[in-house]
């Protein structure tokens, strides 16, 4: 780990507004307000991504265990689309006054410098590489070259920042501009693979082998989105619609309802309930679902029904785990009981993870503030440790890990912010090759 270096002011005004305090008196409650829970829980999950960070490239690492049970080798493993995230989360924290805008430029230079030199193929980074030396680390066996969806989550956050920074100082547009290269070098109309559909991976020893063309619906609706929007390898809208829509076949029927709430598109595996909440926030950190629609769905509508559908199945929780209810829902990809799982209605296991509701936010701001509160309140430092919420837990099992992944910390304080202020979406939507996208793939 980094240094820690204590940034007193910016918490300590965190705490005195909120009337922070821990008292050994059981009888007397916490008294924060809701507002600077909010930005305490920012504040800390912000941590993971600044003093957190893997210290050679600035980037995610891709995991923290605070009970360090991995090899030492993990600890410089970092993740493109959790970095992606990340630098997201730094822009968070200049408006929020966790940083200085100059110390926010500096890291995010370096950050820039680093992925300039790093092993990328086609233009795309790997889903995993070598914070010390940039060189790809295999997710998998034949996973060991570029990964598009990965490189388009990195890509979202890297425009917000172009977006946040192009008018600024010298040092400010530089790094605008070296982003912006970077963006153009990426070869979306490549990895077509010459079909009407994107291929997630490619790698110079086993090509295509891994033969995983992204149709919907899922987490990657962004990387649509950005391929469209490519200004130098752009692909036709009928990708889109032939590939990931499937020639319309993404359609729900309208009949199609769970607790009296339609989902208009057919998940993957799990069109019943729909998948997990994952999928309603990677795509969503940048690209803002308000009043975004297509021939496929009104988007808001449709992740505010899968979000509601997943708190209601918590709630009647037809497997009897202990904890669920409206104070503790949120199933989704992220550490389980045995290794890690992506948990939904269609595959339960007893497992509740914070980030869930959280980045749920915009959604369901009400439900996912008594989560918030409940989380905060009640369960406490089980839960809750110097990075934000710890990554999962299970009541049931007894099961308080104290361990974090970039990519469920990062869209905990990415969409709580979009909720608050919604500074994400309005940076990554003022991206003019986002609204040549828009109108390209016929969103309305």
């Amino acid at each position: 780990m980094t240094p820690r270096h204590f940034r007193i002011f910016p918490l300590l005004l965190i705490i005195l507004i909120g009337c922070y305090k821990r008292s050994t008196v059981v009888e007397q409650p916490r008294t924060i307000t809701d507002d600077s829970l909010l930005t305490l829980v920012e504040y800390k999950t912000f941590q993971y991504f600044w003093d957190g960070a893997e210290p050679t490239s600035g980037a995610a690492r891709e995991r923290y265990h605070v009970d360090n049970v991995y090899p030492d080798d993990d600890k410089h493993v970092i993740t493109s689309g959790g970095t992606g995230f990340g630098v997201m989360a730094i822009l968070v924290g200049i408006e929020r006054n966790f940083i200085t805008r100059a110390q926010g430029v500096e890291r995010l230079t370096k950050l820039v410098g680093w992925l300039e030199k790093a092993d990328r193929f086609h233009g795309a980074w790997p889903h995993w590489l070598n914070g010390e030396t940039g060189k790809v680390k295999p997710f998998s066996p034949d996973d060991d070259g570029g990964d598009l969806v990965e490189t388009s989550y990195l890509l979202q956050g890297l425009l917000c920042v172009r977006e946040y920074f192009k008018a600024g100082s010298e040092k400010e547009k530089a790094l605008a501009s070296r982003i912006d290269k970077l963006w153009r070098e990426v070869e979306f109309d490549w990895y077509r693979n010459g079909k009407d559909v994107l291929y997630w991976h490619w790698s110079p020893k086993n090509q295509w082998k891994m033969n995983f063309p992204v149709e919907g619906y899922n987490e990657c609706l962004i990387l649509y989105i950005l391929a469209a929007a490519s200004p130098t390898h752009s692909i036709p809208a009928n990708v889109y619609h032939e590939g990931w829509a499937r020639s319309g076949g993404i359609k729900n029927d309208t009949s199609h309802q769970q607790y009296g709430y339609h989902l208009s598109l057919k998940h993957n595996g799990a069109a019943q309930f729909g998948g997990p909440l994952f999928w309603s926030h990677y795509s969503f950190l940048g690209l803002d679902p308000r009043n975004l629609k297509d021939d496929y769905a009104d988007y808001w509508e449709h992740n505010k029904n899968h979000t509601l559908i997943n708190r209601q199945y918590c709630m009647e929780n037809p497997k009897g785990y202990k904890g669920y209810g409206e104070n503790c829902w949120g199933l989704t990809a992220s550490y389980s009981i045995n290794g890690y799982a992506a948990h939904s209605p269609v595959e339960d296991l007893g497992v509740i993870s914070p980030t869930a509701a959280l980045s749920s936010f915009p959604y369901t701001p009400d439900e996912s503030m008594k989560v918030l509160r409940h989380l905060y309140d009640d369960l406490g430092e089980k839960v809750f440790g110097e990075y934000g919420f710890y990554d999962a837990f299970s009541e049931q099992y007894n099961w308080y890990p104290t361990r974090y992944l970039a990519i469920d910390q990062g869209p905990a304080i990415v969409m709580m912010e979009n909720h608050r202020s919604g500074l994400i979406w309005k940076l990554f939507m003022s991206a003019p090759e986002i609204q040549v996208a828009k109108d390209k793939l016929g969103f309305k």
